[in-house]
């Protein structure tokens, strides 16, 4: 019996037109075969565990867990499973989080068929990936002060329409501590007012709608 020596890959995406645009690029390749469709983070973690395939492509967004909890849970079985994130969004926040889940490879939707295959073949040999427009963003940010667990909880009260007393006595906190997180998540975001703050941490990442 001859080895087959072709790239394996599973992909887990919630729309139908992408997992089917991938999968015709996929079996287009020489040297590569798909070994499996998800539509779900559970589908994906059950396919992985169970074809353990060479790359895995991992939407970012999912309808049951986000992409990032379902890579954690495939790199518990599988510490060494190259698992490539597709998204839509350029959220540098986002883009840190999957890096450090174990992400090989952090990439936008908007890529080109030729770009993905180059990335998946980068990411069996063992290198890593991420654009060069997301890498520079992302060591901007990394230098400048980090949004702490905290003042996030705060910007997503913000989001929600809470005024300063409803954040303090939500968060079990004074009124005045939640004055001085509304300051300091401004000057790191270097927004005008609460309504940009909010936009800037969605367009960053930082927190989700």
């Amino acid at each position: 019996m001859v080895a087959d020596h072709r790239i394996s890959v599973l992909c887990v995406d919630d729309h139908p037109l992408f997992r089917g645009g991938i999968a015709y690029v996929i079996e287009n390749q020489p040297d590569m075969k798909l070994v499996g469709l998800a539509a779900s983070g559970v589908e994906g973690i059950a396919l992985a565990r169970e074809r353990a395939p060479d790359v895995t492509l991992m939407d970012l967004r999912l309808p049951d867990m986000s992409g990032i909890a379902a890579l954690s849970s495939i790199r518990q079985h599988q510490p060494e499973a190259r698992i490539i994130m597709l998204t839509t969004f350029e959220g540098d926040a986002e883009v840190q989080r999957a890096l450090a889940a174990g992400a090989r490879a952090y990439v936008l939707k908007s890529i080109s068929p030729e770009e993905l295959v180059n990335i998946i073949r980068q990411v069996n040999s063992g290198k890593n990936y991420l654009p060069a427009q997301l890498a520079a963003e992302l060591a901007q940010r990394v230098a400048d002060d980090a949004i702490s667990e905290r003042e996030a909880a705060v910007l997503r009260l913000i989001a929600g329409g809470n005024r300063n007393k409803d954040i303090a006595e939500k968060l079990s906190i004074a009124e005045d501590t939640v004055k001085a997180h509304i300051k300091r998540i401004m000057d790191k975001l270097g927004a005008r007012d609460r309504t940009q703050a909010v936009s800037i941490a969605v367009q960053r990442g930082i927190i989700q709608l």
